[in-house]
């Protein structure tokens, strides 16, 4: 029981602060603050979708924004030409997932290292955040939707209800609905960590070579998990483009995946809870500073990077666990050895 209580006490604590949060926030907040919190949530997702793809799986996508993209475009293109906003939430997981198999089949099956990988990934995105700025011209358009170029697709329909088009979200169910996404997401990869398959990810991140002398096909698997990370970069996407009303080539843009990466470093590689502060903490401050006119945000950026890497190699939450476990009293003479599942569970939490 101890183990238990000891791998499911952050997936409790976590469903705790979401329900908390839709309660409180609303009252407390006013609509414009409201927003600002439901941004932090939608962002959260997509730092999670890289943070289980790289922290665990050890595939470090540096284009991650091209499934962010894709997730916006599809969410816009399909709601606008349907009228009806659900399907266009499936597809925009779907499309980013299917785009995410293929690009992976030929990554992983055909080898390709590290480094090559990152290059690849990062030359994808540039290539879409080109073409998405390309088609400006009246002919480009998909359905009854014109792309718009540079100035995006203004005026994306709100998640309505599903049956009932005309029944859309008000800006404390949409805050709700971000928050419910990002307490699903978290959980689902926490347990999804925990299963074999999880386990296997891992053992692959640690040793390719050895998990496939155990008989795992350690392609299949890293494929399946960029699929996923793709598939919830897309579900991101799509709730940013219901927040803003807008998609542009801007979610394509190097910047939006440094972005990613930068949440994932700040926060701690390897965890999930990790990403997720780092992700909030810099957008606060980012957004904080810039109100004031005064400092560049990609300096800012740039110089919290470099202080983490400096200062918290490994990120804010190994470094905030390593500090509580060297305050953890000496077992005393005699007593009971801490099993090795105990203490990895005490490691994941």
């Amino acid at each position: 029981m101890m183990i238990a209580s000891r791998n499911y006490w952050p997936i409790a604590a976590a469903a705790i602060a979401a329900v908390s949060a839709m309660i409180i926030f609303p009252i407390v907040y006013d609509e414009y603050s409201l927003l600002q919190l439901t941004i932090y949530a939608i962002l959260s997702i997509l730092a999670l979708s890289l943070a289980f793809i790289w922290g665990y799986g050890g595939i470090l996508s540096f284009g991650h924004a091209v499934f962010f993209g894709l997730g916006a475009y599809t969410y816009a293109i399909a709601a606008m030409n349907l009228g009806e906003t659900t399907i266009a939430l499936v597809l925009s997981m779907i499309i980013p997932a299917l785009f995410a198999a293929a690009l992976g089949y030929f990554l992983f099956y055909g080898r390709i290292s590290d480094v090559y990988l990152g290059a690849i990934t990062l030359t994808v995105t540039l290539i879409f955040f080109n073409l998405a700025s390309s088609t400006a011209g009246p002919q480009y358009r998909i359905g009854d939707v014109p792309l718009g170029g540079f100035n995006g697709i203004p005026s994306i329909p709100s998640l309505n209800v599903p049956g009932f088009p005309d029944w859309t979200l008000s800006t404390s169910q949409f805050f709700s609905l971000s928050v419910t996404a990002l307490t699903l997401v978290y959980i689902g990869l926490r347990l999804l960590i925990s299963s074999d398959f999880g386990r296997i990810v891992v053992a692959i991140r640690e040793n390719e070579v050895r998990a496939e002398l155990l008989g795992y096909d350690a392609r299949k698997y890293k494929l399946a998990t960029f699929v996923l990370g793709g598939a919830i970069a897309g579900l991101a996407g799509c709730l940013f483009a219901n927040w803003g009303g807008f998609a542009s080539p801007a979610v394509f843009a190097l910047g939006q995946s440094v972005q990613i990466i930068i949440w994932v470093v700040v926060g701690g590689v390897g965890t999930l809870a990790g990403p997720v502060i780092g992700c909030v903490l810099i957008q606060w401050l980012t957004n904080s500073l810039a109100s004031l006119n005064t400092v560049n945000n990609n300096l800012i950026l740039g110089g919290i990077l470099v202080v983490v890497v400096l200062v918290l190699p490994q990120g804010i939450v190994p470094a905030i666990a390593r500090f509580l476990r060297s305050r953890l009293p000496a077992r005393q003479p005699g007593a009971a050895p801490v099993s090795m599942e105990s203490a990895n569970s005490e490691v994941r939490a």
